[in-house]
């Protein structure tokens, strides 16, 4: 990634789309729950994203989530991510998603996208993937991710997704409390985890695991910044300052929406360049590669 020629990088936004596979329809009526409460209907290709993001001369870290046991769902094929990525590598890089429940299997396919496709991080969502952050079956695919010391991040907190369905989906939010990586900092050390989302409503706690172990960090994503807990911007500015990341969530929210708030939520000037990028840059090592 040329991350100099780029005026910020956004660590969270998803594959909506497959141009690869036929559309899925099932389940459908989670994207509509999702949609209705983001008040969002963008639903673009990969394609579509990529070219959205570099018209604004931002960088972006992409990714599916793969829920297949939970869900049903088909998911987006991690390759297809991957060749994006490959074919926009100036300012695209590719995560991967791999349904914790696939154990071993799952732990086979982490190493060969890492080794033959390129893929720098993986994403993990607790509450739509159904099992416990710590849970013994994903063990193997964190294995991986440490031995190759690459980040992982976790959706933590309220899911917008399930929301407002009957019975929230079937989908349960205890498994998204930020304290559970907390066992999983520990026994993992070089895998960097990254906190996704203001952790409504568990702030407190993601800020207590960020600072105590130092490879956590938190990224902003899924909410304005004008709605942002007031001690997530308390230490944002102050203790955490090194390990804040910006991240949009697109399509569900848009940089631009984003940024605009982001300027008048009460960051301080001198911690604002390393959120939109340099922060980013140490996480994904890109300074190492240059």
């Amino acid at each position: 990634m040329n991350y100099k020629d780029l005026i910020a990088i956004d660590i969270h936004t998803h594959a909506e789309v497959s141009c690869w596979n036929p559309f899925d329809n099932y389940g459908e009526e989670y994207d509509r729950a999702a949609d209705k409460f983001f008040g969002s209907n963008r639903r673009p290709t990969i394609e579509e994203t990529v070219a959205y993001y570099r018209e604004r001369k931002i960088g972006l870290v992409m990714f599916t989530v793969d829920s297949e046991s939970q869900l049903g769902r088909r998911r987006i094929p991690n390759e297809e991510i991957a060749k994006a990525a490959r074919d926009n590598s100036d300012m695209m890089i590719a995560f991967a998603s791999i349904d914790p429940h696939k154990g071993k299997m799952g732990a086979r396919e982490a190493e060969r996208l890492i080794k033959e496709e390129g893929i720098k991080g993986f994403k993990f969502h607790p509450t739509v993937q159904g099992y416990h952050p710590y849970d013994k079956m994903a063990w193997p695919i964190y294995d991986v991710i440490n031995e190759y010391k690459l980040p992982a991040i976790f959706h933590t907190g309220h899911s917008g997704i399930g929301s407002g369905m009957r019975c929230g989906g079937g989908l349960r939010l205890a498994y998204s409390n930020p304290m559970h990586l907390d066992d999983v900092a520990i026994d993992w050390p070089d895998m960097q985890i990254v906190m996704a989302h203001p952790s409504f409503p568990w702030q407190d706690e993601a800020l207590s695991v960020a600072t105590h172990k130092p490879n956590v960090w938190i990224d902003l994503s899924g909410w304005s910044p004008k709605y942002f807990p007031k001690q997530l911007i308390q230490y944002a500015n102050t203790l955490l300052k090194d390990r804040i990341l910006f991240g949009s969530d697109y399509p569900l929210i848009t940089p631009e929406r984003w940024m605009k708030d982001f300027e008048v939520a009460g960051f301080k000037p001198e911690v604002m360049p390393g959120i939109l990028k340099d922060n980013a840059v140490r996480l994904l090592g890109l300074d190492k590669a240059a």
